[in-house]
C-alpha cells in the first residue's frame, strides 16, 4: 500500500464556546495526523505506559468478505500494537507487530473487532472482542509483561461480558470496563444481562439502549459485579430515545477532567462522537456537546488521552482509502477542554 502520511500545520480553534446541549455548536479544523498510513488500522485505543504513548487499534484489511449485514464486512482477523517515541504530532511511530491473530484465540470465530489496554501492577491487559462460535459478540483478555507483548490469549471469554468495544478506565486502584454496542454488535438484544434473539432494536420514541459498566475483579480477567446500564440523559435531563440523533450506539469511552467524568461515545447512524459529563464512573452522565463531527466512512470509533499536558482525541476515517469503510485509518487531532468545563467540537472532514 502506498499512501503519502499527512502532517497538517498547526491551526487555533476558531469556534465559539460550546454550551452544554448545544445542537449545532462551531466547529474548527484542528492539525492532524495519520499515524501509519502503510496500513489500515481503526478503532484505536491510546494509553501512556512507562511513559511512553502506546496504541491499540483493530486491524483492517482488503478482505472478500463484502456482506454488509451485521457488519460482517468489518473481518478484522488480527491485531497490532504501536508505540510513539515522543508526541502526537511529530514522533516515530513503531509498529511492534502482531499481538495475536484469531487462530490463536480458541472460542473466537472471526471478527476481532474493537479493543483496549490497561496496567496494573507491572502487568498488561489486553481486552478485545470477537463473535463465538454460536456467533454471539463477546469480550475477551490477553496478559502480557510488557506494553507491546507477548501477549497470552486467556482460553474462555470474560463471564458475563456480551457486545463489542470495551473499554477499561482505572482509578485508585479500582478498574471499571465498558461496553456494548447496537446493530451487529448486538446489544439491542441484551434485556438486563440476558440475550434475546427476538428482542431487536428499539422502536423510535422507546428508551434508547444503553451500553454497559462492570468493575473488574482483581485479577483483571473476570468481572467483580454484574454488568450495569450506563444512564446518559439529554441536556433537559431525560433519557435519550432511539430516535435522538444524540442518542448512544457504540464506542465507549471515559476520562476525567478536572474532578468530573467524561463520557464520550459514537452515534452510529448519525455520525458523532458526543459526550455527557457526571459525577460517578457509573454514571449517570448527562450529555454536553459533539466532540467530533461526520467523518468520511461510515464508522467513528474514538478515544481521548492525555500526554504531557495536552490533550488529544485519536481516532479513524476512510478518507485514505477513498471512502472505503471498511478500510480506515487511525489519526489523530488536539482536543481543547474549553474554560466552562465544554470540548470544543472538532470538524470532522468529511468527503
Amino acid at each position: 500500500m502506498n499512501m503519502k502520511l499527512t502532517l497538517c500545520g498547526a491551526l487555533v480553534f476558531l469556534g465559539s464556546a460550546v454550551s452544554f446541549g448545544a445542537e449545532a455548536p462551531d466547529t474548527a479544523k484542528p492539525a492532524e495526523r495519520y499515524l501509519w498510513p502503510e496500513d489500515y488500522m481503526a478503532d484505536p485505543a491510546a494509553h501512556v505506559f512507562q511513559g511512553k504513548i502506546y496504541i491499540y487499534p483493530s486491524h483492517d484489511w482488503d478482505s472478500p468478505v463484502t456482506d454488509k449485514a451485521e457488519g460482517n464486512h468489518y473481518d478484522m482477523r488480527d491485531y497490532h500494537v504501536f508505540s510513539i517515541d515522543g508526541d502526537f504530532l511529530t514522533g516515530k511511530v513503531t509498529d511492534h507487530g502482531q499481538i495475536f491473530s484469531i487462530d490463536d484465540v480458541p472460542w473466537a470465530a472471526r471478527q476481532l473487532w474493537a479493543a483496549d489496554a490497561a496496567e496494573k501492577d507491572g502487568k498488561y491487559y489486553f481486552y478485545f472482542t470477537a463473535r463465538d462460535r454460536e456467533g454471539l459478540f463477546r469480550i475477551g483478555a490477553a496478559v502480557a509483561e510488557h506494553p507491546a507483548g507477548p501477549f497470552e490469549v486467556m482460553p474462555q471469554p470474560i463471564a458475563g461480558t456480551y457486545s463489542i468495544d470495551p473499554a477499561v478506565y482505572a482509578e485508585n486502584g479500582e478498574y471499571y470496563i465498558y461496553f456494548g454496542g447496537l446493530s451487529g454488535g448486538q446489544l439491542q438484544n441484551y434485556r438486563g444481562n440476558t440475550y434475546d434473539p427476538n428482542a431487536g432494536m428499539p422502536g423510535k420514541n422507546d428508551p434508547a439502549a444503553a451500553p454497559r459498566v462492570a468493575k473488574l475483579a482483581p485479577d483483571m480477567v473476570s468481572l467483580a459485579e454484574e454488568p450495569r446500564e450506563v444512564v446518559i440523559l439529554d441536556a433537559d435531563g431525560k433519557p435519550f430515545t432511539e430516535g435522538d440523533r444524540h442518542r448512544y450506539y457504540e464506542a465507549s469511552w471515559l476520562h476525567k477532567y478536572n474532578g468530573r467524568y467524561y463520557f464520550s461515545y459514537s452515534t452510529g447512524s448519525t455520525h458523532l462522537i458526543c459526550y455527557a459529563v457526571g459525577d460517578s464512573p457509573y454514571g449517570p452522565f448527562t450529555y454536553a456537546g459533539e466532540i467530533l463531527t461526520p467523518v468520511t466512512g461510515w464508522t467513528t470509533h474514538h478515544c481521548v488521552v492525555e500526554h504531557n499536558g495536552s490533550w488529544w482525541l485519536v481516532c479513524h476515517d476512510s478518507k485514505p482509502s477513498g471512502g472505503q469503510s471498511r478500510l480506515r485509518s487511525m489519526k489523530v487531532l488536539p482536543l481543547t477542554h474549553l474554560p466552562d468545563g465544554t470540548i470544543a467540537t472538532i470538524d470532522g472532514g468529511k468527503q
